[in-house]
């Protein structure tokens, strides 16, 4: 089960370097890949505006 990134995501950056297996993307808002995903939680660790959740 792969974490998301909801609409209270602001693009700050802080789970990217956090992500191991790099499967977050940048834009507006950053999506997480499913396909890419570990389930390891340490980009919603990170999150400054909690908007990283198990989907």
């Amino acid at each position: 089960m792969a974490y998301v990134i909801n609409d209270d995501c602001t693009a700050c950056g802080s789970c990217i370097d956090e992500c191991p297996v790099d499967a977050i993307s940048e834009g507006d808002i950053y999506v997480i890949d499913p396909e890419v995903c570990t389930d390891c939680g340490s980009c919603a660790d990170v999150c400054p505006v909690d908007a990283i959740d198990p989907e």
